[in-house]
């Protein structure tokens, strides 16, 4: 069959998204199954996983799904509810710049800035531990443990560039202390508005960005009195603007959203 699909990247994060306003979930073969081939950078078309636009079920205007490159469904994206929002306008299955996005981490605030920037209110967070240690190839590392609906190890570190990502993050995502996995966000402070970032995302392994890491990390940095509230956070595929509000606890994320191209899978 062949299925038509949207290309897009928010901050690098690139996702596979189906519209299935357009072409109906009940229509579509195994969704896990189906993340996989589309997600395979090799085999397939190349993302870091799948995102489907539904109807919503709960009120919203909007309902999204997302499963990551190895099949395994996600509560939340960040990156992918920015461009879900900007294709969503764009093609006036919403008809006005503010409105509610349903996903498995609940309903999330959206804003239109412009044709490429969206707000997203990200809710609030949850701090499942400020200071904790695990030890990984006999290195003691402090973490602080996060949840933006989805479970996220917050780490800093001197040198974010030459860090091994992959090694580390990799046995971190699986480490004992983490019964469901966990996405790993490596941190250096430039200054107190300003965080460096490299992610490993739970089921797709590094990433160029991660929306829901972003808050996390965010959150933890001004927890541990590294930062202010509002900060700037530098991904490997660009910006995000990070707020945790004083004043209603919750966390909005501002970056942007862009459509790389449109096309027909053939499965």
């Amino acid at each position: 069959m062949k299925i038509p699909f949207i290309k897009m990247q928010g901050a690098g994060n690139d996702y596979v998204y189906i519209d299935c306003f357009e072409t109906p979930f009940e229509t579509l073969p195994e969704i896990s199954a189906l993340a996989k081939k589309m997600s395979d950078r090799h085999f397939g078309i190349g993302s870091d996983g799948l995102v489907l636009i539904m109807p919503s079920d709960n009120g919203s205007e909007l309902r999204m799904r997302m499963f990551n490159s190895d099949g395994s469904e996600a509560q939340m994206c960040g990156n992918a509810s920015r461009c879900v929002a900007k294709y969503a306008f764009d093609t006036q299955k919403v008809k006005t710049k503010e409105f509610t996005l349903q996903t498995k981490a609940g309903q999330k605030q959206i804003q239109i800035i412009d044709s490429d920037t969206v707000t997203v209110n990200m809710g609030k967070p949850e701090i499942i531990t400020e200071e904790n240690f695990l030890e990984i190839s006999g290195v003691t590392y402090r973490y602080t443990a996060v949840s933006m609906g989805n479970p996220h190890c917050v780490i800093f570190v001197d040198d974010v560039k030459n860090f091994p990502v992959e090694t580390v993050g990799r046995q971190i995502e699986i480490h004992k202390n983490f019964p469901e996995k966990t996405n790993v966000e490596f941190i250096k402070v430039i200054d107190n508005k300003t965080l460096e970032m490299r992610v490993w995302e739970r089921g797709a392994g590094e990433t160029l960005a991660c929306g829901t890491g972003a808050c996390a990390s965010g959150v933890a940095s001004f927890i541990n009195g590294h930062s202010e509230r509002n900060v700037r956070l530098r991904l490997l595929g660009g910006d995000l603007q990070i707020n945790w509000s004083e004043k209603d606890g919750c966390v909005y994320m501002t970056g942007g959203a862009k459509i790389v191209f449109k096309g027909e899978f053939y499965y």
